[in-house]
This record gives structure tokens, sequence and C-alpha cells, in this order.
């Protein structure tokens, strides 16, 4: 292959890769070291899904993202064999109010994305790990940083303001919207599908671990349902979703609760695992027996009709839903469900091709067409990259 770009998405434990060529932005590799603070693993597979290289580390041992980025580093070089890599884009969870586009990374725009550390302390530290380290140790590599927020301010203000002192929402106390890189691809291709969804009115819906729906009116995103934080909106996995303030106050006056409880609460034991008390795993609850398991699909998916329904409120109606990510993609029963709940917006269900994943799984003379569209946010990151780094 010619010169590369490399696609990185650092978390507390892990560091995911995809390697694309710079020119057609073809995906070459992609992959993931995994424990790396525990048990190191590292896989990189080929666009077919076969492995290409593995190596594991011994128990116990603390590669951390720098030793991590030094050995993927160095498989690189290998595979690249004298091509260049062209620069690295970086999935950044926040970019405050401030940034609403990709932006070159240098040492003064680090510190400023340091500065939203405290919006989003789970993510941001370990989003901005690797981007430090290359700057140190490659500075003259190109980088690139591309964040989950900046395509939802394209919001109205009043969708973005909370009914607080207006000091806070000028001290970033707002509705900032996530998964923006998921929806800016859906937004991207749906033209593909359906043209009168994609410069009319449509909700999104990225099903996943983590979940949320955005509405795009003409491709841009004017609502979606996380806010402040990616805790808000539906039900995920073990996230709690939309809760009233009031529940943390009692929680934290009656209950004695301190902030690490209450975060670990509402980040790590809530959502579709509190609920069931079985697993965050909607496969699992899907196939379980377990009447919990049961009610948890059940609030999940009435928590969805809800807000469809405030969504297609703020567009003023509806002309498609796209279902994406990975229940959102490969769910046949989720998607029925929620297309049989949204009936009345005039959705309506093939069941044939939805067993089939579509894309279309909605019957021709439907007034409002559904659509399965997988997401990749990887190559939003690399398209934002290449344009940053070459204007192409």
């Amino acid at each position: 292959m010619a010169d590369a770009i490399l696609v990185l998405n650092a978390g507390s434990s892990s560091v995911k890769f995809s390697l694309f060529s710079a020119g057609e932005l073809a995906l070459d590799l992609r992959g993931q070291i995994e424990g790396i603070f525990t048990e190191p693993h590292f896989v990189a597979r080929d666009p077919s899904g076969s492995t290409v290289a593995e190596k594991a580390w011994p128990a116990g041992t603390k590669l951390g993202h720098g030793g991590a980025l030094e050995h993927l580093l160095a498989f690189l070089r290998e595979k690249l064999r004298g091509d260049r890599l062209a620069g690295v884009g970086h999935r950044i969870v926040h970019g405050g109010p401030e940034y609403t586009g990709p932006v070159r990374l240098d040492k003064g725009v680090l510190e400023s994305l340091r500065g939203f550390v405290p919006l989003a302390p789970l993510h941001q530290p370990h989003n901005l790990a690797p981007a430090a380290l290359l700057l140190e140790r490659e500075p003259d590599l190109p980088q690139v940083a591309c964040f989950d927020t900046s395509f939802h301010r394209t919001n109205p203000d009043v969708a973005q303001r909370f009914a607080l002192p207006v000091e806070l929402h000028d001290a970033g106390v707002r509705r900032y919207g996530f998964h923006g890189l998921s929806y800016e691809y859906i937004a991207s291709v749906l033209p593909r599908f359906d043209r009168k969804a994609a410069a009319g009115r449509t909700v999104a819906l990225h099903l996943g671990n983590g979940s949320s729906l955005c509405a795009l009116a003409s491709g841009a995103s004017v609502a979606s349902t996380m806010g402040f934080t990616a805790l808000d909106g539906v039900p995920m996995g073990t996230r709690c979703g939309a809760l009233d303030p009031g529940v943390m106050l009692f929680l934290l006056q009656e209950r004695g609760m301190d902030a690490p409880s209450l975060e670990r609460l509402l980040y790590e034991e809530s959502g579709l695992l509190g609920v069931s008390g079985v697993s965050s795993d909607m496969r699992a609850l899907l196939s379980s027996d377990d009447p919990r398991a049961a009610l948890a699909v059940d609030l999940y998916l009435y928590r969805i009709r809800r807000e469809m329904g405030s969504l297609a409120a703020a567009l003023g109606g509806l002309d498609a839903i796209v279902f994406t990510a990975g229940i959102g993609e490969n769910s046949p029963v989720i998607r029925e469900r929620i297309c049989r709940d949204a009936g009345w917006l005039g959705v309506a269900i093939d069941e044939a091709a939805n067993a089939k994943g579509g894309p279309r799984i909605s019957p021709p003379g439907a007034g409002t067409a559904a659509w399965v569209v997988p997401t990749d946010e990887e190559q939003m990151i690399a398209r934002h990259t290449r344009r940053l780094l070459t204007g192409a």
C-alpha cells in the first residue's frame, strides 16, 4: 500500500486501531490491544476478518498506553515496509463548545482538550493519552482530533440549554450530545439509500452497549437523546439513561452515597444490567427466560418509543428511521418491536427484509421508511484526517 492513515480509539484498558490507504481510504487493517494494564493481547485483522498478527503478554504485564502504542507503531513500520504513515486520526469524546469540527493536534490544542476532562472523566484522559505520547515521540507525525460532540453543534440554542442559571451554561453546563461521528457517517451515506430521507426528517438510532437517538434535518443534527454526558437518554448496557436529578439528591442525602459511588452506580451498575440482574448484553437478555431480563428489554424499548416521539416532534414530522451500531444492525427482534411501536409515526415492518438485515426493512408503501445502515466511525475519522492533511 502507499501512504496510510492510522485511526486510534483509546480507552481505559485498550487501544483500538484501523489502518486506511490515504488515497482511496480503503481499510487495510483493524485490531486492538486490550488489557493494557493487566494481561495485554494484541490482534490485527485484514478486512475479511482473518488474523494477520497476534501477540499475548503474561498476566500482570502493564504495557499502558505508551507500551501499547510502541508495539503498534513497530508492527505498522514492518507492515508498511517503507511506505509513509501520513497521519493519525484520534477519536476524542469531547470537544466542548469550542470545537465544532476536527482540528490539527498540537501542544496548545492538547492542553485545551485537557480542560474538558471534567466533562468526560471516564473517556477524555484515555482518548488523549496516545495523542500526547505521539506529540512527544513523533513530533513530525501529523495528528487530527475528531470529536463525538462536534456534529451536534448544529442543534439550535434551545436544544443545547438546561433550565439552569445562565452562568452555568456559559461555564459549559449544557447539552452536548454524543455518538456524533456515527451519526455524521450515517448522514453522509444516507443519500445512497434514501434521497428523500437524506434531504428530509430522519431519526437515527445508534443502538449498542451505549445507545442514543439523533434527529437529522437535511443531514444536520437538531436534537439528540444524550446531553451533558453520555449517561442521558435511553437505558444502555450498564448506564442508567435519563434520570430525575432528585434521585441523585436522595442517594446523596438519604443513602449516604458519595460522588465516586454514584459514578459507579450510574455508569457501571445500572441500565440493562441493573434492571435485569442478568447481563448487560442484549443477546443474553433476549435468550433468557428470567422475567427480569424481559423487564429490562421492555424498559429499553419503552424509553426508545418515548424518545422517538420527542425527536419526531423536534423535527415536525418524520420521513425515515435508520438503525445502526451493534444492536441496531444485528437484532431483528429489537428492530421489529421498535418499528411496531412506531406504527403511529407511519413506520411499518417487512418481516422478511428485516430478517435478512435490510438495508430497507419497511414495505415500499410505508409512510415512513425504515433502514438498517452499518456505521463506520473509523472511516469518518479517516476522511476528516485526510481532508485536514491534504485538502482532499
